[in-house]
């Protein structure tokens, strides 16, 4: 399940990406970037637990949630990005100079 939900919220962020590709400054990019690591990670976990005799999907709910925390994670990782680099500079306004 943890494949499935970062994989939705990878595709998401990427079409998002895409139609914002020339508004750069939310950092939409390193979003998607996040969700597709996690992505790759849970398939390759998959096909090791296929090699371990396991199934490739696991559909249970303790795997829906780490998922979700998963996806929050990034979320928060994201949010924390873009105070850092503040946009709209909201937290540090640039000073005017005195010619305009």
């Amino acid at each position: 399940m943890c494949l499935i939900l970062t994989t939705f919220a990878a595709i998401f962020a990427t079409i998002i990406w895409y139609f914002k590709a020339n508004d750069r400054k939310y950092k939409v990019g390193t979003l998607s970037l996040m969700y597709w690591g996690a992505s790759i990670m849970w398939f390759v976990d998959g096909i090791y637990s296929v090699i371990g005799g396991e199934a490739f999907f696991d559909l249970s709910v303790d795997d829906a949630l780490l998922g979700l925390v998963i996806i929050a994670i990034a979320l928060i990782a994201w949010l924390v990005l873009l105070l850092i680099s503040d946009p709209k500079n909201v937290f540090l306004p640039k000073k005017k100079n005195i010619t305009e």
